[in-house]
């Protein structure tokens, strides 16, 4: 062989290998969207994931977190989520009642939960892991379950009795549950993405809603309504899902990092998420705008 070809050659052989070394050191990207603002405790757990996703993996899985509906909305992110437009979201629980998991609606009722122990038996036990399970029919893995709160009513009169919402426009989550409650109540629910709330209390398209108070503090709902009932009347968690064609493609031991960084975001998720909302509690008082 001449010396020019073996140089060629070798010369050929290292880019091609440095090529493909450069194609593997790409990081596996995760778009993690979801609805809220980023400093509510589904915001901050998100940053919190990625972080340790990022970290612990040493730079092979990059996470994007879109928060506040940047990329889609409500109806949207579940058909993008099946699609692999984005690969994971952390939905509320009422969204898996439309998909056709119905059993997921039982967290839509009233007053099911007497206390935060009796909820973690569900979400943290055997059943709560089935109702994950049901969601792999759907091209979805369900990874955990988020801590929010329970939720009050707010409007621009007092909610006190059952009498007091009649004629009410209440926005609600697209929920059988939810929409037989508020008509029980004798008040007209309204479906609305989360992004639209704002400004339709603002303009009177609605005249009232339901959130953990950290959704109405961070969404600033508070500026636009005049009272606020604690009346804890439901719960409002969230689940965190996956494609799962997108999981069951990843490396065994990137997704075994995964979960363990998933493990721990759920405890700190939840941790935080009765403090959030008693220091947005505090805050709209203090506003004396609700």
């Amino acid at each position: 062989m001449k010396l020019g070809t073996f140089i060629v050659g070798m010369a050929t052989a290292l880019m091609l290998t440095g090529g493909a070394m450069a194609q593997q050191a790409q990081p596996i990207i995760i778009k993690f969207s979801h609805v809220v603002a980023p400093d509510t405790p589904k915001g901050k757990a998100a940053e919190f994931f990625r972080k340790l996703a990022e970290e612990r993996t040493q730079g092979r899985v990059k996470v994007e977190v879109y928060p506040n509906s940047q990329l889609y909305k409500d109806k949207e992110e579940m058909e993008a989520l099946q699609l692999g437009a984005v690969q994971m979201l952390a939905p509320s629980l009422a969204k898996f009642g439309p998909l056709g998991v119905k059993e997921f609606e039982v967290f839509d009722l009233p007053y099911i939960f007497p206390s935060k122990d009796v909820l973690r038996s569900v979400t943290e036990g055997p059943l709560g892991r089935s109702l994950l399970k049901k969601l792999e029919g759907k091209g979805i893995i369900g990874l955990a379950y988020w801590d929010n709160g329970f939720k009050i009513m707010s409007a621009n009169k007092p909610l006190k009795k059952p009498d007091d919402f009649k004629g009410v426009k209440m926005r609600i989550q697209s929920s059988k549950v939810l929409d037989s409650q508020m008509r029980a109540l004798g008040a007209l629910p309204q479906v609305m993405a989360f992004s639209e709330v704002y400004q339709a209390l603002q303009t009177g398209v609605v005249d009232g809603t339901e959130n953990p108070p950290s959704n109405m503090y961070t969404q600033k709902m508070h500026e636009v309504q005049k009272f606020a009932t604690i009346s804890n009347h439901g719960y409002l968690g969230y689940a965190v899902i996956v494609n799962k064609k997108f999981w069951e493609g990843l490396p065994p031991d990137i997704r075994a990092t995964l979960e363990g960084a998933m493990n721990e975001s759920t405890k700190f998720a939840n941790a935080i998420a009765q403090t959030e909302n008693d220091d947005a509690m505090k805050a709209m008082q203090a506003s004396g705008k609700t």
